[in-house]
């Protein structure tokens, strides 16, 4: 894509945030026009992503020969992906258990100041979760 394309791409996903909501924010603040604000917002946005999707691999088939030799290159990149999922989704589940394992330690130290030995077990294997997919993205991209 040239760059005047990729320009007017991010400036009609700019309009299509800018415009529902001063649509919104000018006019009487209600609920109904909250949602039609939301819904314009979705549909302009989500078709302006799929026409920026088609003309993505719209391309020349003189392209084509050249990405079969790219074979190797495709597969560092999916294994850089690979890394990055497993450390990212990994921590944001790690942070998911930690959050409601810690809420849940401080309420039964607040209790019974015993408890403090137990809820720190949880709350440590909350976060041995998230040591293991950073292990994990280390052994992928050492196979890189």
């Amino acid at each position: 894509m040239s760059l005047t394309v990729r320009v007017l791409f991010v400036v009609t996903l700019l309009l299509s945030i800018v415009i529902p909501f001063g649509y919104f924010l000018i006019g009487q603040r209600t609920k109904k026009r909250y949602k039609r604000a939301i819904g314009t917002n979705i549909f302009f946005f989500f078709s302006t992503v799929l026409v920026a999707g088609i003309m993505l691999f719209a391309g020349d088939p003189v392209q084509a020969a050249e990405a079969a030799g790219n074979t190797a290159s495709n597969a560092t990149g999916f294994g850089y992906l690979a890394a990055a999922l497993s450390t990212g989704l990994s921590c944001v589940g790690g942070g998911i258990a930690v959050a409601s394992a810690a809420s849940a330690a401080l309420g039964a130290i607040s209790e019974d100041s015993s408890a403090l030995g137990k809820s720190l077990i949880f709350v440590g294997l909350a976060e041995g979760v998230c040591l293991y997919g950073l292990i994990i993205s280390f052994m992928i991209l050492g196979k890189l």
